[in-house]
């Protein structure tokens, strides 16, 4: 829910906050009407403390101002002409603002936006986590949604509060460098001043003994002085020293446990996310966020780091005895590892290569450094390197074992440098016309096929900071990549992939997964697959899932509780074949999900096809339905096909992507005229007429030209034949099998039929004998027969009908 609409119903003292928010420098009613554009913009990307960002804020300050003066375009009715008036008031102060003449603009927003759009942010930031903090405080969280929302938010301000307290934290430690440093610059001047004094009492040997008895005493006195001055100030100075390595030991504390939180939660649940991306999951969501994090980590670690290195400086230019000096070098030691764990750490993947990977198949990939403008690193833009290595050679890179120049195969296009954009404050790489040109594999364990076999793509860079100052080798691994050579090994490949992105555990050794999961979890990761391929919102119900725990386990239960404690191996996955059949689980799913997505998509979103169920599922569900009622569901004994059965009751042979692609379903339940009523009670043409391809011209009945197929012929049939017919179950069950024949055009007489054809179509009405084991038709075997038909129908018309036209 959006906060905004949250906010409307505080009520008293949380309302009286909200309401205090508002005023002349934000007027309530833009916040009103624009609620739904504020709360969308990425406001926490601006860096409030760095002039540079002005860019960005003045972006967002445009864009409020477009949106003021679209919404004052559209109103409408009398109060709408006055809030078209109030609107544009608004957006033309706020334009004005940034002009030249502001000094003689007395309008709302000049005391505070005026030539400064970074306030705007300041101020909307401000309203929208006050406004998070009230809507919570009021509701505790009582709401599931809302309240992970809410925790988002939250989290969201406690990473910026940490921020808040590490910019002043920093500035105090800036405070205090510069007070040490001016301190000891006047305790070197009294030194200086001590060793003059020293050197005045020398000089006093050569003067006489008068002269030096009436100067020494003064010389001395003031000898004794100073150097207690400067006994107490030494002690002062490493007081400072101490009590500023402490301050900075509690800085990189902070900064430590933020960098923890950034790195190890927010960017690896980002990472995670990317990963069940390729599950079908959510987009993992944009980085602006996270790179504004991270820039503001690196600005913070660099500026710390900055002043160790100060203070470093300033204890070899005064040495004093203590244990300062192992304390900086603690610090800088402790500094530079959390600046090499950012910089290594926020070389990522953006975009990543297809986990399927044919050879011989150009493809792309974007690689990115979230503090890459922060640190300059754009100023000498390093060059990326791509190779693609096994999942051993993956395991010896992350245990830092010498893997240099090991590849498994070579990718052309493989070199790409990093560009800086300005706009964006991004610094990636994109990749955009890879090509695997050879792949070469290791040896196979045990049944392991090809399609098993998991490779990577390393990415790999050198740079430099602050000046060569700081050198880093960086490097990042692809998701797992299953390489393929043919079309014919994308399911199994699509099985790998699945699986490893399901199933993987974070910081996990390449790329090891679970043998075996739970069936709750393995039914989360296909129907995260089973929306994404479809497109659909429409899920798979508990019913569906409980339909293929029966099929993966040959279990007969309909209890879906039945199935929450057992297992599924990957063995059972996509290694093993269902029983009675030569294909695997995957096999028969992905089968189901690329004939859903390429040709049943729009039935399955209408609901018109329940699928999941098995023969006698159906024939029990329709055995109390009128005749002509029909369902829809997968062939069990076919990969990617579908299947009609109905009343009486029939299961036609499935129909696969090869019949979809010269017929649609719409089209073929229409040409059926046996079919009444989609299961339960739906009359055929409310749920597909939508569907149905229109007729190209009108035709009178049985008499107009027309190209047809087998069923479409054999409904007519019993019209024009004179003779008494009786239909044996083959003829009746082959009125709806409707595959298509190649389309024929013929005229039919009422009156007259060949000799030669009814004897053929008395053949085919006698024929019983061609049902398969699993009762459906075999269309192989009642071809031949159909073919003579056919073959009768292509011969001239005045020859087999008698030369009589309509």
């Amino acid at each position: 829910m959006a906060v905004w609409i949250q906010a409307q119903q505080l009520q008293g003292d949380a309302l009286h906050q909200m309401q205090s928010l508002y005023g002349q420098h934000f007027p309530i009613e833009v916040r009103h009407y624009l609620s739904h554009w504020i709360e969308g913009q990425l406001w926490d990307a601006v860096d409030l403390e760095n002039p540079q960002e002005e860019f960005k804020a003045k972006r967002l300050l445009d864009s409020l101002i477009q949106e003021l003066q679209n919404k004052a375009e559209h109103q409408v009715g009398e109060d709408g002409f006055l809030l078209k008036i109030k609107l544009g008031h608004y957006a033309s102060q706020l334009k004005r603002l940034t002009g030249l003449n502001t000094a003689h603009v007395l309008f709302v927003f000049q005391s505070t936006y005026d030539r400064c759009p970074l306030e705007l942010v300041r101020c909307i930031k401000h309203i929208l986590y006050t406004e998070q903090r009230l809507v919570r405080e009021a509701t505790n969280s009582s709401s599931p949604v809302g309240g992970m929302m809410d925790s988002m938010s939250q989290k969201y301000q406690q990473i910026n509060q940490a921020f808040e307290e590490l910019r002043l934290m920093t500035q105090d430690t800036e405070n205090d460098l510069r007070k040490l440093q001016h301190n000891q610059e006047y305790f070197i001047i009294q030194y200086q001043e001590s060793l003059r004094i020293q050197a005045q009492l020398t000089s006093l040997a050569t003067l006489p003994p008068a002269d030096r008895q009436l100067r020494e005493p003064a010389l001395l006195n003031k000898r004794a002085t100073v150097e207690t001055w400067l006994t107490r100030e030494a002690n002062t100075l490493q007081k400072y020293r101490l009590d500023l390595a402490e301050k900075h030991q509690k800085t990189l504390q902070l900064l430590r446990k933020q960098q923890t939180i950034i790195l190890d939660d927010e960017l690896i649940q980002w990472k995670r996310r990317q990963q069940l991306a390729g599950n079908g999951g959510p987009p993992e969501g944009g980085l602006d966020i996270l790179q504004s994090w991270c820039e503001k980590l690196a600005e913070t670690i660099w500026q710390n780091r900055q002043q160790i290195r100060r203070a470093e400086h300033l204890r070899q230019q005064l040495p004093i005895p203590g244990p300062i000096e192992e304390l900086l070098n603690e610090l800088n030691s402790t500094i530079t590892d959390i600046i090499s764990a950012l910089v290594t750490s926020t070389f990522i993947i953006e975009k990543q290569p297809p986990q399927v990977l044919k050879t011989q198949t150009k493809f792309a990939a974007t690689v990115r450094l979230l503090v890459g403008g922060k640190l300059n690193v754009h100023m000498n833009p390093p060059q990326v390197k791509a190779t693609i290595i096994s999942e051993q050679q993956a395991k010896a890179l992350l245990k830092n074992e010498n893997t240099r120049n090991d590849s498994s195969g070579e990718i052309l296009n493989n070199n790409c440098v990093m560009e800086y954009h300005q706009t964006t404050g991004t610094l990636s790489a994109h990749f955009r016309n890879m090509s695997l040109k050879r792949i070469k594999r290791s040896d196979r364990r045990g049944a392991e096929s090809v399609t098993e076999e998991k490779f990577t793509i390393l990415f790999e860079s050198q740079f430099s900071v602050g000046g060569n100052e700081l050198v880093f080798q960086v490097k990042t691994l692809s998701l797992p990549v299953v390489v393929i050579v043919h079309g014919s090994q994308d399911n199994n490949a699509t099985a790998t992939v699945l699986w490893d992105n399901a199933f993987a555990e974070p910081g996990r050794v390449p790329f090891l997964v679970p043998d075996k999961v739970l069936w709750p979890q393995l039914c989360d990761a296909i129907n995260m697959k089973y929306k994404a391929e479809v497109q659909s919102n429409r899920g798979l119900s508990e019913e569906n899932l409980v339909f293929l725990a029966q099929k993966a386990f040959s279990s007969s239960s309909n209890n879906p509780d039945d199935y929450r404690n057992m297992t599924m191996t990957w063995s059972q996955f996509n290694r093993e074949s269902l029983p009675g059949r030569n294909f695997t689980f995957w096999q028969w799913f992905d089968g189901v999900m690329e004939l859903t997505k390429k040709h049943l998509k729009p039935h399955w979103n209408d609901g018109a096809i329940l699928g999941f169920v098995n023969k006698q599922q159906a024939q029990d569900m329709l055995m109390s339905k009128p005749n002509g009622t029909f369902l829809l569901r997968f062939s069990d004994s076919e990969i990617g096909g579908i299947t009609i059965a109905w009343r009486m009751v029939w299961n036609l042979m499935p129909y696969t992507t090869k019949d979809f692609s010269i017929r649609s379903l719409a089209d073929r339940i229409s040409d059926l005229n046996h079919l009444l009523f989609l299961y339960p009670d739906r009359p055929k043409d409310e749920v597909f007429s939508k569907y149905y391809t229109p007729p190209l011209c009108k035709q009178p009945p049985l008499c107009t030209a027309k190209a047809v197929d087998v069923s479409t012929f054999l409904f007519i049939f019993p019209l024009v034949c004179p003779a008494p017919i009786s239909f044996s179950p083959f003829f009746s069950s082959l009125l709806f099998t409707h595959h298509f024949l190649p389309s024929v055009t013929f005229r039919i007489n009422h009156y007259i039929l060949d000799l030669e054809f009814r004897s053929a179509i008395s053949l085919l009405l006698q024929n019983d004998s061609m049902l398969d084991a699993d009762g459906d038709f075999d269309l192989d075997d009642t071809m031949d027969v159909a073919r003579h038909v056919e073959e009768l129908l292509r011969r001239p018309v005045e020859n087999q009908w008698g030369g009589q036209q309509s």
